[in-house]
């Protein structure tokens, strides 16, 4: 098995060298494709485009940062004006694609790119919250917090917080991830429920605790990959604290619910029909696991765990044949609420039914994303390069 996985990982180079770099504006992003939008500024290529910047600051290779400098160039003009970015829309998601703008702005001193910074955060500062201080996730869904915008939102606050504002709202942020544990978490399981509604309004909330009615496992994974990612810039010891607590809080309690190393499209329902192991939440479990090692956010051994799920997902869900590279089941996307669902579960209102009715997709952005945020830590672990092993 040692020698399939090793050549699985050479693989994944020539996905990302030969297929991912050479993508059209029309493969870029399936979900796009799906729902027949132009590619846009969204989160989806932003984790991509921080997948890749991971693999040149991994591995030095400039092709990487040239391919998210080339993609970033068609959204970001010369005067930092953003095609596609709309802060009146108040959407958390828009931010995440701002992340790389950091390393963009610190590897050239290009001047747009310092100004479409300080426009997302233009966002943040007028952005509505809910009273416990927390974004709405969006404006189309007032008075919300779904757990997916901690992974949207937060590293991007705290890198601007950090590079040009002094650390000044640094206490902001943290507040933001305490305020998710207390409203958000289930103390029989330690899982966190995807969505929260403090108008307690909504259809698919609870009336006495506003929250959803399960527990999805891509939106625990963003907030585990949030945590990792925010604890591993140089806040103060007692707010890296803070989030160290939490992950490996929430770690321990996923692992609980792992099968043959992998989890749950509905994380503590593996034995219900329909259910399915996902590929972006096992793949984030995995980077998390790793990189919180690494970093001496989570004890040494969980790097071998993350790495032993790493493998699961190489082994299960990447399907090598006729020379493609796939990537299978990762959900499309789910959510709350607002629009229909991409399958045949039409209402987004919190089911089991609906989470496993939403599409499942090969070579998903956001699940190949993930992956690639995972290969990198395999990376900086010494064992695999693009001649290695």
């Amino acid at each position: 098995m040692a020698r399939l996985l090793e050549e699985k990982h050479r693989r994944i180079f020539d996905f990302v060298n030969n297929e991912l770099l050479n993508a059209t504006d029309e493969s870029w992003n399936i979900g796009q494709t799906v729902h027949a939008s132009k590619p846009k500024w969204a989160y989806e290529s932003g984790c991509m485009l921080e997948a890749v910047m991971d693999l040149y600051n991994a591995t030095g290779e400039q092709r990487y940062f040239d391919f998210v400098k080339g993609i970033t160039d068609r959204f970001v003009n010369e005067d930092g004006s953003v095609t596609g970015f709309d802060a009146n829309e108040y959407n958390v998601d828009q931010i995440k694609m701002g992340t790389v703008l950091f390393d963009l702005y610190d590897k050239t001193g290009q001047e747009k790119y310092k100004k479409a910074i300080a426009l997302l955060y233009a966002q943040l500062q007028k952005h509505p919250r809910i009273k416990a201080g927390n974004f709405w996730h969006k404006k189309i869904y007032p008075n919300q917090v779904w757990l997916d915008g901690l992974y949207m939102g937060q590293p991007f606050y705290i890198r601007y917080e950090l590079r040009f504002n002094g650390g000044r709202n640094l206490s902001d942020s943290i507040l933001q991830f305490v305020n998710v544990r207390e409203l958000m978490r289930d103390d029989k399981t330690g899982l966190f429920y995807h969505g929260y509604d403090e108008s307690r309004a909504m259809f698919w909330a609870n009336r006495e605790t506003g929250l959803s009615k399960h527990f999805w496992s891509r939106a625990i994974a963003w907030y585990v990959m949030a945590l990792t990612d925010c604890a591993e810039m140089p806040i103060s010891p007692i707010e890296r604290e803070t989030l160290k607590k939490h992950l490996k809080e929430i770690t321990d309690a996923m692992m609980k619910y792992a099968h043959n190393l992998m989890f749950y499209q509905v994380t503590d329902k593996g034995d219900m029909p329909g259910n399915y192991t996902e590929t972006s939440a096992t793949s984030a479990m995995a980077y998390a696991l790793m990189k919180g090692a690494r970093l001496g956010l989570l004890p040494e051994n969980y790097h071998d765990v993350g790495r032993e799920i790493f493998d699961s997902v190489a082994e299960n869900k990447l399907v090598l044949g006729d020379g493609v590279f796939v990537l299978k089941d990762g959900c499309l996307v789910s959510g709350l609420g607002g629009m229909r669902g991409t399958g045949n579960y039409k209402l987004r209102d919190g089911t089991y039914d609906y989470y496993i009715s939403e599409l499942r997709a090969d070579n998903e952005l956001k699940t190949v994303a993930i992956f690639l945020y995972a290969f990198s830590e395999i990376i900086r672990g010494g064992c695999y390069g693009p001649t290695a092993c």
